[in-house]
């Protein structure tokens, strides 16, 4: 449990309460890391525009495709669950359930594995990635500016993630996601070679 004292609904105020709102709005609820980013509510806002401007482009899917394998990569169960519920609007369970024990052996196209591998990557290795990393996503199809919104997403994910893991925000499980999936979101990331 974090040390962070944050408002609860009935008393926030200003924009805190405007960022409550959208999520009561949204999800039926204010999740923990919600509150807990909101103590900022100008960088919350912030942030919400830069997710905003990076999945307009780069396309729901593959946006959370990337967000999915970084926040496993980092191991983040808070993004994981929440970015799991979020993609069951458009893959199914049975799907997501499988991309989440192991996207390698999912059925993804190639050009998907390629950007969840290089969403790992710069979520273990950043120090180590190079040109030929980028390249392996030219080589599947990706424009610059289609591997710089990877880029961009992977990276995003991780400010946030790792905001939370080092603040020690609470978990919450998402109303709507089945023991099933929330089992396959929370397991581990398999090596390469698994």
């Amino acid at each position: 449990m974090s040390i962070l004292k944050v408002p609860s609904e009935a008393e926030a105020t200003g924009m805190t309460a405007e960022i409550y709102d959208a999520d009561t709005r949204s999800m039926g609820y204010v999740p923990s890391h919600t509150k807990a980013m909101s103590l900022n509510p100008e960088a919350y806002q912030i942030w919400e525009s830069l997710t905003q401007a990076i999945s307009s482009s780069l396309g729901l899917r593959r946006y959370e495709l990337v967000t999915l394998a970084a926040a496993q990569a980092i191991g983040s169960s808070h993004c994981r669950l929440a970015h799991g519920k979020k993609t069951l609007t458009i893959i199914d369970q049975e799907q997501l359930q499988a991309i989440a024990r192991n996207y390698r052996d999912a059925g993804l196209p190639p050009e998907d594995v390629a950007i969840m591998d290089y969403a790992v990557k710069l979520s273990t290795d950043a120090a180590g990635m190079s040109d030929d990393d980028s390249q392996r996503l030219r080589d599947a199809g990706f424009s610059d500016r289609e591997i710089a919104d990877i880029t961009l997403a992977a990276a995003a994910r991780n400010y946030f993630s790792r905001a939370l893991l080092a603040l020690n925000v609470e978990l919450d499980v998402p109303p709507g996601v089945s023991p099933e999936l929330q089992e396959a979101l929370l397991s581990p990331l398999p090596t390469a070679g698994e």
